[in-house]
């Protein structure tokens, strides 16, 4: 969502003079969680409903909280006399009516707008003195009992300590939601770590990135080009390179990015470079050339990823190489045979690639299966399946996401979980099943294997037992995985010792489908045909900001009227970006105003920029392992269910079938799913898919890019947007492979 123009515009006037205001908090009309950037409605007490605008650094602020403001006043030509925030406090009511508003707004778990009332009611003006000091007298309020007593003095006295924590953090300033981060991990120590160690910060606590913690770092007098800066900056730069897909950098474009980084001299990173590798806190290796006649290169590793690496490649090494065989009767099968009994069980003729990859799946004990939509992938698993269990194997079925999850279940008859579940990975992201203790698996297949990332495939390769097959089916085409590496591509790279078939004939019923048909010709790089196609639309918007309104008039209007699907549940928006009008950021914002808007009888709970409504799709945006039976992992998908003020909890309801309780200051874990980048859909399956494709996300539109959105729709595709922009999309090919080298250890061993 755009910011409104609150600002003042530029003059050559003098400037303001500093000034404090103090006011009760009564309404958030924007807020933006990565600048901080806020426009709030203040309650000033002068009476007859003037609430007073402020502008600036109030994130974290909530509504209901006495503000003490310091800053400047100011003027806006359209919306008049403001007041400019640079710093604030939060200061206990004094008042009845602000009493209630401060205990009612959800600061203090367990007390919600009505307990508040009959608190406030009971003790008056002497409310807060009464928790502060003799909480044991809250026992007098009707129907509150020393239970419910007990849980409100506890959360009091955290939010105390929280909110000394905070005046510390804010002069140095970090915004109250991460302050309340850091009290989280660090308890009493935070202010002793954020003085001495403020790297840390980047390591421990979510959501604090390098650049926020030598912000810090620089306020407590951390000097410019301390080691300490110097090696904290170059891990960051190694953690930005696996952000963007990369397990490692060459030692070239690691030292260039951290001077970029850092403004220090190129010496300085060099030394400090050689002293963290002796201290093992990154991995030099001499790896061949990348491409033929270059120059071999010089890789740095973050420490896991070397692991992950060398462990991946061996481990399949391993699997292919081992005499033992868990399913040993189909090397010596009559495949006349069994293809024939398969044809009577599945009432369908396999195509010659189909049969290769069916025998390979169950000779070899790891294989690939690659192919795009419509070539017969799902068949060949289910018949894959369907004999192995024919001849009594025990055989696991997973994929990255509960979606995908699912799908497979429904194809297959057979019980299928995400990997995730499968591994049953604890806190810390260890796995229940690694080498000393496989799964009970005969064969394992794993469906959507272009998402595997590195580390994830390790463990999963780590948990198949000796003597097992591993059969991983995706389409290679689509985008590499979200997290680093490519394991699928490498897997299929020239030279591999993994035997792998691919998919290459659609199949005559798939060739009536506009979807299919269009998702190879982008893949081919010809324009998709979006004229004449019951199942494929291009709605043309040249102008950004008109595309994101058509696109959220499309979804909440015209295909619902259309063909009949639901908004929230059938349809899904996929963007190439986060940012900008267009973005699903913004599509997130207008789209929850059309398909779930604000209701009197509807109760919502605001947290930084977002506002979260029972009915809300919603999406995880971290790996929390602690959270739901087996943990929820980043890009589960759920819907809420339910949101109690009182208990300041929020229940998600989620693609696996599992009701997940949030508390409220939990709520940064989750963002709204209305509208995803494609990179997050990864895995997923959804009725309809409409993508916006615009100018304003030029470098962004790839071939690999507009092909995964497009494959991600069962049903129907509708484009929205610029004719240019979806030419540039079939036209830009993606620039090159990452950074890995899982093929160079395959091939050498």
């Amino acid at each position: 969502m755009a910011a409104p123009q609150h600002n003042a515009p530029q003059s050559n006037a003098p400037q303001p003079q500093h000034a404090e205001v103090t006011g009760v908090l009564e309404r958030i009309t924007y807020s933006n969680e990565e600048t901080g950037y806020t426009v709030a409605r203040v309650d000033t007490g002068r009476g007859a409903g003037d609430l007073l605008t402020v502008v600036g650094a109030l994130l974290g602020a909530q509504c209901g909280e006495s503000l003490k403001l310091y800053g400047r006043w100011g003027s806006h030509p359209q919306y008049g006399k403001q007041f400019t925030v640079e710093n604030y406090t939060t200061v206990l009511p004094a008042t009845i009516q602000g009493i209630r508003r401060y205990l009612g707004s959800g600061l203090i778990k367990g007390i919600g707008p009505r307990l508040a009332d009959r608190i406030v009611e009971h003790f008056g003006t002497d409310t807060l003195d009464v928790i502060e000091q003799t909480p044991e007298r809250l026992v007098e309020v009707p129907k509150l009992g020393p239970k419910r007593t007990k849980l409100i003095a506890a959360a009091w006295e955290e939010q105390k300590a929280i909110k000394e924590v905070m005046i510390f953090l804010q002069s140095v300033g970090v915004s109250t939601s991460l302050a309340v981060r850091i009290y989280k991990n660090y308890g009493d120590n935070a202010i002793t770590v954020v003085k001495t160690e403020p790297y840390r910060l980047a390591a421990d606590v979510w959501g604090i990135g390098f650049l926020t913690a030598d912000r810090i770092a620089q306020a407590v007098g951390i000097p410019h080009d301390s080691p300490q800066r110097v090696k904290a900056g170059l891990q960051y730069a190694l953690s930005q390179g696996s952000d963007q897909g990369n397990c490692f950098l060459p030692e070239e474009r690691l030292i260039s990015d951290s001077v970029k980084l850092l403004a220090v001299e190129v010496g300085l990173v060099i030394e400090c470079l050689a002293e963290l590798v002796a201290e093992e806190g990154v991995v030099r290796e001499l790896l061949p050339p990348e491409a033929d006649g270059a120059e071999p290169v010089t890789a740095i590793y973050l420490v896991p990823f070397h692991r992950a690496e060398i462990s991946l490649a061996g481990q399949l090494l391993r699997l292919l190489r081992t005499p033992e065989d868990r399913m040993p009767s189909f090397a010596t099968v009559d495949w006349t045979r069994a293809l024939s009994w398969l044809r009577g069980q599945t009432g369908a003729e396999l195509a010659p690639e189909q049969e290769q990859s069916v025998k390979l799946a169950l000779t070899e004990k790891v294989a690939v299966l690659t192919g795009g939509p419509g070539c017969g992938k799902s068949f060949t698993v289910r018949s894959v399946v369907t004999l192995a269990r024919a001849r009594e194997a025990k055989v696991v079925l997973a994929a990255p996401t509960g979606r995908a999850a699912k799908r497979l279940a429904e194809l297959t008859g057979c019980e299928a979980s995400t990997v995730h579940r499968l591994l049953e990975l604890k806190p810390g992201g260890d796995a229940a099943y690694d080498r000393d203790r496989p799964l009970d698996a005969d064969l394992v297949v794993v469906d959507e294997a272009s998402m595997l990332d590195l580390l994830l495939a390790n463990k999963l390769a780590k948990a198949v037992a000796p003597g097992a097959h591993l059969l991983l089916v995706g389409d290679v085409d689509q985008l590499p995985s979200v997290g680093a590496g490519e394991v699928l591509r490498d897997l299929l790279a020239p030279g591999s010792p993994v035997p792998s078939v691919r998919l290459t004939r659609i199949f005559r019923q798939a060739q009536q489908s506009g979807v299919v048909t269009n998702a190879h010709r982008i893949n081919e790089g010809v324009p998709p045909i979006t004229d004449g196609m019951a199942d494929f639309f291009l709605f043309p918007e040249e102008d950004t900001e008109l595309a994101a309104s058509l696109t959220v008039d499309v979804v909440a209007r015209r295909i619902p009227a259309r063909f009949g699907l639901d908004p929230s549940r059938d349809i899904q928006v996929l963007t190439p970006m986060h940012r900008g009008p267009a973005g699903a950021g913004n599509l997130n914002t207008l789209l929850q105003a059309a398909v779930t808007p604000s209701r009197p009888d509807v109760p919502e709970r605001r947290f930084g920029g977002r506002t979260f409504r029972v009915g809300d799709k919603v999406t995880q945006i971290r790996n929390n392992y602690d959270k739901g039976e087996n943990g929820v992992f980043n890009g589960t998908v759920g819907t809420v269910t339910a949101l109690d003020l009182d208990e300041q909890r929020l229940t998600v309801l989620t693609d696996e079938d599992e009701e997940v309780p949030y508390d409220f200051d939990e709520l940064d874990e989750l963002a709204h799913a209305y509208a995803v980048t494609i990179h997050r859909s990864q895995g997923s399956e959804y009725p309809c898919v409409v993508i916006p494709v615009t100018t304003s996300a030029w470098m962004m539109l790839q071939r690999n890019l507009l092909y995964t959105a497009v494959t991600r729709a069962r049903k129907l595709v509708v484009l929205v947007g610029s004719r240019r922009a979806l030419a540039q999309a079939v036209r830009a090919v993606s620039a090159g492979r990452r950074h890995t080298a899982v093929d160079h250890r395959l091939r050498t061993g």
